[in-house]
């Protein structure tokens, strides 16, 4: 199959309002796929590369990508995956020159529309709404199976790609070896957010509500001595984590499945940044070392197997009695059960209070639905808003293509000029992105390449949750999960928030 039918079909189904409209389309493309090229289409169409790592960054691929373009459309699939697959090998003396010819080398092979497309994908910038979700009943439609079935296989395997290509080439009776198995990670339940616990109480009713942890989501699987634990994109990271290790080794159990997370706490208990904690899952760094002056605390919420019994399909409530009596109090998270807001609102302040990121709140009677962000668990995040300065945009791409989306925001200097915080595209309707085009264009001083740099004249509200450190930006902080609330025509920039504020909300 040629790349082009890919980026046809990624483009199509980026401009096609319907979920409907875009399920048929993406099965129409799965049913013309060779079975060794299924799992490739999956992936693509996902916006995922088949390979982990194939150590390219933005600079290298900006390098690449201003290669000629073709003037057909040749490339196949096997060719870009095979490449990527070689790329992904490369290690050693010389490794980095042969990455960016060999990248070079494939872009020069692509059309212009092609070279956009494989440059998203490697990004992870492939945006066509609801891709996974969309994707599932696409697989499901292509290969004449309830979309439930091939949903349920894909949390069980962890791998929409895998289920893809066994769906389609040996039928729906195929799926069912897609059971829950030890050392094998499911895909983590998620959740909505909730505006506040009251919402959360009237949704639900009678809730249990847990401190919700800003640390790293892991997946504790156990066979007599044997552990190992996995992380939210179910690599394995059982060597960075020897804590968690011995943790789960000294449950009164078997065999079990766990689900929670490991964060890193100050002595008297309050959680440092998630930043900090990540630094326990580098590949570079002596984890040795790091315990002793980073240990990490695991967590465990929710349990999925234990004593060779499947979990998932049991109520919240049911696997809640049987954590509680596997796994100790102070491997759980701080947890009230009740369907009063008020006592629920006091739950949370207590938790903000400690430092924590806010609550979930969790329907008694679900089951765990994995890979799922259902309504049966919902979050409440403390969230953060600043006035700050659009300082430039950027070309956007798919259904953005021809619009101003992605901004940079700048914090006032009181010295003087702006303080680079990061970027956003969240939050955007389509008739602000419009608005937004034209404004900014307006206020044009330059382009750069897909960026344009503006006067700093607009203010706009962001909504935030949190702050991290950051060698990427002057002021060295980044904005977490930012998104545009509004544009503050009321406001000037004089009256935007300053540096200093933004420092002061920060805890290190």
């Amino acid at each position: 199959m040629l790349l082009a039918r890919i980026v046809e079909t990624s483009s199509a189904v980026a401009g096609m309002p319907g979920r409907l409209a875009k399920i048929a389309r993406l099965a129409e493309l799965l049913r013309s796929a060779a079975p060794s090229e299924i799992e490739t289409v999956t992936a693509y169409l996902t916006g995922a590369l088949r390979q982990t790592r194939i150590g390219v960054g933005f600079s290298l691929l900006q390098r690449a990508a201003t290669a000629a373009a073709a003037e057909e459309a040749m490339l196949t699939l096997a060719d870009v995956d095979d490449t990527l697959g070689r790329l992904e090998g490369a290690s050693g003396k010389g490794s980095a020159k042969l990455r960016e010819s060999t990248l070079r080398a494939l872009f020069e092979r692509a059309t212009k529309d092609e070279q956009e497309f494989l440059f998203r994908l490697i990004t992870g910038e492939v945006r066509q709404g609801a891709l996974e979700g969309v994707m599932i009943e696409a697989v499901a439609r292509a290969a004449g199976i309830e979309a439930i079935r091939v949903r349920r296989a894909t949390m069980l395997a962890g791998d929409l790609r895998v289920v893809a290509r066994v769906a389609l080439t040996d039928g729906a009776a195929a799926l069912d070896q897609f059971a829950i198995q030890l050392f094998r990670p499911i895909q983590p339940m998620l959740a909505q957010t909730a505006d506040d616990v009251s919402q959360a109480i009237a949704q639900l009713g009678r809730a249990a509500l847990e401190v919700k942890l800003d640390g790293a989501r892991i997946q504790a699987h156990r066979s007599g001595a044997e552990v190992r634990v996995f992380s939210r994109l179910l690599n394995d990271v059982t060597q960075a984590v020897p804590e968690v290790v011995d943790a789960v080794r000294r449950l009164n159990v078997s065999t079990v499945i766990l689900d929670g997370e490991a964060i890193a706490l100050r002595p008297d208990g309050s959680p440092h940044p998630f930043q900090t904690t990540m630094r326990r899952f580098g590949r570079k760094l002596d984890v040795d070392e790091l315990k002793s002056e980073l240990p990490l605390v695991p967590f465990f919420f929710d349990i999925l197997f234990a004593d060779d019994r499947p979990l998932i399909d049991e109520a919240y409530h049911r696997r809640a009695e049987i954590l509680m009596g596997l796994v100790p109090e102070s491997l759980r998270p701080g947890r009230i059960v009740t369907a009063d807001a008020n006592e629920a609102q006091a739950f949370y302040d207590r938790a903000i209070a400690a430092g924590h990121e806010g609550v979930m709140a969790k329907s008694l009677d679900a089951p765990y639905e994995a890979g799922s962000r259902g309504l049966a668990w919902l979050k409440i995040k403390a969230v953060h808003t600043l006035d700050l300065v659009v300082l430039a945009a950027e070309w956007g791409h798919g259904r953005r293509k021809g619009k101003l989306s992605n901004l940079h925001l700048g914090a006032r200097d009181p010295n003087g000029g702006f303080v680079m915080l990061g970027k956003t595209f969240k939050g955007l309707t389509d008739e602000l992105l419009e608005w937004q085009t034209g404004k900014l264009l307006e206020l044009a001083t330059k382009r750069d390449g897909h960026i344009v740099w503006v006067r700093p004249e607009l203010v706009v509200e962001i909504a935030f949750n949190g702050l991290q450190a950051s060698p990427h930006y002057a002021g060295g902080l980044a904005l977490r999960f930012a998104r545009v609330v509004r544009y503050r025509a009321d406001k000037t920039v004089s009256e935007a928030d300053t540096i200093d504020t933004v420092r002061s909300l920060h805890r290190p």
